[in-house]
């Protein structure tokens, strides 16, 4: 009998058995599959509609052929792991309930699960389209998640994530809801390569440190990436395209990267901006008079013409923000509330309307060791052919902040006294009180990769 015990351990140790794989039909009932399964177990659902929801409670894979749909019927989450190394995959996924105090969603990842998968579904009529809540190690790949429309705050967020370290969400695409991804009070995740389209926030960031926010693209959101109260982030490669208020704003974030980033309102065709603050017609807006076939089009752009802000700037320290690509918003960074230690070079700014707006009475010198940005209406020199301008820029003057402060001036802006103001600061520099300066301006603005 000796000989037999060792074989016995084998098979009473769990996950040692072979993996088994059953198939389901539509009508056949998924929970009692579910509770049939051994660890490791492969669970495929054929073509069809099957009832949710269901509790993934061991170690599984749970997959869909196509046309397999997993329909909640309106009541709570649709699927809740609750067991670690499960996988999910290949299965549209719909009809959660709508209790936003529940939280209820398409998939849903408990508290002390770790190392779940889900992969290349499609998540649609969810509340909140994937919800990790206290999970650990989640990779979210390859998704297409459509949020409900309406009233956006009745609606979810296609991530909805607290206290989810080391996950990582590649690859998916979000559109419609209220957030692409909201992240809250979580640490050491990456969200890289996703899509976000028509939303509130493309990726909100609330209290979560020491994360990656790489290579993904934000089109048509209200703000494209909102960090807040969130520390030691590199934002890199992102895109905003067409962002209505924001293309990317940091409130009380400090000690971060954020390079080589593109941010574009939709911008009007490049033959239509100037390269000089004042636009031909005169009225100080940077845009060039349209011929009268297209005037108006450009009139109806001239209050809009990309995102209120390309980067907004609240309250946030000792970040570096380099070589990035701010182009076609009303204003290209707004600087504000005491942010301090800052590091801004490599950047260019491109057909603003407002190049930078910043009211303070320090002097900040953006450029870093002797490397500047590269500002479109800097009509500048170069005479010793190094790519750094001859003269030091600045982009506001004391009118431009009469402006800010008084908006009613605005009706004085092209009048005989104003314009002497202007040309006395042009050549007596040192009367301007304290602002933004760029001594090393570049003649060409750098290259993003995206």
């Amino acid at each position: 009998m000796t000989p037999l015990v060792p074989l016995l351990l084998v098979l009473l140790l769990p996950g040692l058995a072979a993996a088994a794989t059953r198939t389901l039909a539509p009508g056949d009932d998924l929970a009692q599959a579910v509770a049939a399964a051994a660890p490791g177990d492969e669970i495929v659902l054929g073509a069809g509609i099957y009832a949710g929801p269901v509790a993934l409670d061991r170690p599984l894979t749970l997959r869909g052929e196509p046309g397999a749909v997993l329909d909640g019927g309106g009541e709570g989450s649709v699927v809740t792991v609750t067991a670690a190394d499960v996988t999910i995959r290949g299965l549209t996924i719909r009809g959660s309930g709508s209790d936003r105090a529940a939280m209820d969603a398409g998939i849903v990842i408990e508290k002390g699960v770790s190392n779940t998968l889900v992969e290349g579904n499609t998540l649609i009529d969810n509340l909140h389209g994937v919800r990790l809540q206290g999970s650990r190690g989640t990779t979210a790949r390859g998704n297409d998640i459509t949020g409900r429309t309406g009233r956006q705050a009745d609606a979810g967020n296609g991530f909805m994530i607290w206290n989810a370290p080391d996950a990582l969400i590649e690859g998916n695409h979000v559109r419609f809801g209220r957030d692409g991804i909201f992240t809250r009070v979580s640490k050491k995740d990456i969200f890289r390569g996703n899509r976000f389209e028509k939303t509130r926030f493309a990726i909100h960031y609330m209290y979560t440190n020491d994360s990656v926010i790489e290579d993904n693209v934000s089109v048509d959101n209200t703000v494209g990436y909102a960090i807040m109260f969130s520390d030691r982030l590199r934002i890199v490669g992102n895109v905003s395209e067409g962002d209505r208020d924001h293309g990317l704003l940091l409130n009380s974030s400090n000690r971060s990267e954020i390079s080589g980033n593109r941010v574009t309102g939709r911008a009007l065709p490049a033959s239509r901006w100037l390269t000089f603050s004042q636009g031909a017609d005169g009225d100080d807006d940077g845009m060039a008079a349209a011929p009268a076939s297209e005037a108006p089009e450009v009139h109806a752009n001239r209050d809009r013409i990309g995102p209120e802000k390309c980067l907004f700037i609240y309250s946030a320290n000792n970040n570096a923000i380099e070589d990035n690509r701010f182009e076609g918003c009303a204003i290209g960074i707004h600087f504000t509330a005491g942010a301090e230690g800052n590091a801004v070079a490599g950047n260019a700014f491109i057909g603003n309307q407002t190049q930078v707006k910043y009211v303070g009475t320090r002097t900040l010198d953006w450029s870093r060791d002797g490397r500047g940005n590269y500002w479109s209406d800097n009509a500048a020199f170069d005479l010793d052919g190094d790519g750094i301008a001859d003269a030091a820029y600045r982009p506001n003057d004391i009118i431009d902040r009469v402006m800010w402060t008084a908006p009613q001036a605005r009706l004085l802006v092209t009048s005989p006294a104003v314009q002497v103001i202007r040309w006395a600061q042009s050549r007596f520099p040192a009367t301007l009180p304290g602002g933004v300066v760029d001594t090393a301006p570049l003649m060409a603005p750098p290259e993003v990769a995206r």
